[in-house]
């Protein structure tokens, strides 16, 4: 009896400390986000049937039988879609570009190819892990920086996010290992502001002397998701910006402006922004990013090339395909 009662000691000890050693664990590795899922609901599966949300009860308190499910021609096939958080907050009045058809198109490449769903936000509550509704109080639900697997971003100039979501942004990125692509305006955000999304981001604006015209683009890297079909080289006509504090050394170079074609005497032509990059890719962390200045008129986005891009660099940052992002040197600029 008494070697039995030790046994028991010793053992509630060992179980004691591999619960401890387990939770702390937990600790180090919280993310900051729920849990996934809300677990069994009276109505969802395994429900009682007849209570409050469970499957309502035939006459006599038999449940009532289940419909039958779709054919299984019509049951999704592969793994789970992916979310992807168009953010595009144009609250300060100074956006001056069609933001909400290039909402729509990359909604549409999410849906016509099957890949994800969208959220589409025009503020910017709902970047946190623990986003707010207008009252103040937590959101009962919807997307957050927990349960998207990617942003798309076409935010204008100083965007207002509080300290909270800018930490929350960063780690949702450079800690989850999540996706942020990029398109045009974005590259103007927090440029005056925030020097950290500057540096997640790879570069900010730096004017477009040239306007909207019809100009050569160099494909750097035919490889990446999306440029494959863009041959070594394409002409297109767009509002071509320029990137400052951008590095070839920490990006890879997936396009660049031909300027060899361009009046570089114009005024507001920047030598220091050589190679004039118009789309790059880059790790940030764990986190997979791309920004392209494409595109400026709503029929740019209509061109498949465009979306094309677009839908590559998606699937990229949602980690649906891998890109070599390592980066490549530079020819130097033309004398």
């Amino acid at each position: 009896m008494v070697k039995l009662r030790l046994y028991a000691v010793l053992f509630a000890v060992m179980f004691g400390t591999a619960a401890m050693a387990a939770a702390q664990v937990a600790v180090a590795t919280d993310s900051g986000c729920a849990p996934a899922g809300r677990g069994p609901r009276p109505g969802g599966p395994g429900g009682t049937p007849g209570a409050a949300g469970g499957p309502p009860a035939q006459a006599g308190g038999a449940p009532r039988t289940p419909r039958p499910g779709p054919p299984p021609g019509d049951a999704p096939a592969g793994p789970p879609k992916k979310h992807l958080l168009i953010w595009a907050d144009n609250r300060n009045g100074i956006a001056q570009h069609d933001i909400a058809h290039a909402e729509a198109v990359i909604e549409e490449l999410g849906y016509k190819s099957g890949l994800w769903d969208s959220y589409i936000r025009t503020d910017s509550n709902i970047i946190s892990r623990h986003p707010k509704m207008t009252t103040g109080t937590a959101a009962s639900g919807g997307p957050s920086l927990c349960n998207v697997d990617a942003i798309f971003f076409l935010g204008h100039r100083e965007i207002e996010l509080d300290a909270e979501g800018r930490a929350d942004l960063l780690w949702f990125v450079h800690d989850a290992g999540k996706g942020f692509v990029a398109a045009h305006t974005g590259l103007t955000a927090f440029s005056e502001s925030w020097p950290e999304f500057v540096a997640m981001l790879g570069g900010t604006f730096d004017q477009h002397p040239w306007g909207t015209i019809e100009a050569p683009v160099i494909v750097v890297d035919p490889k990446f998701p999306g440029l494959e079909k863009l041959g070594p080289s394409f002409t297109i006509k767009d509002e071509f910006y320029q990137a400052k504090e951008f590095s070839p050394e920490k990006s890879r170079v997936l396009l660049r402006l031909d300027t060899s074609k361009l009046d570089m005497t114009r005024g507001g032509v920047q030598a220091a922004d050589y190679p004039y990059p118009m789309a790059w890719a880059r790790m940030y962390g764990k986190g997979r990013v791309f920004y392209s200045t494409f595109a400026h008129a709503p029929s740019s986005w209509d061109d498949p090339r465009i979306e094309d891009m677009y839908l590559g660099a998606i699937k990229w940052a949602l980690g649906l395909v891998d890109a070599d992002v390592t980066p490549v040197p530079m020819p130097p600029p033309a004398p």
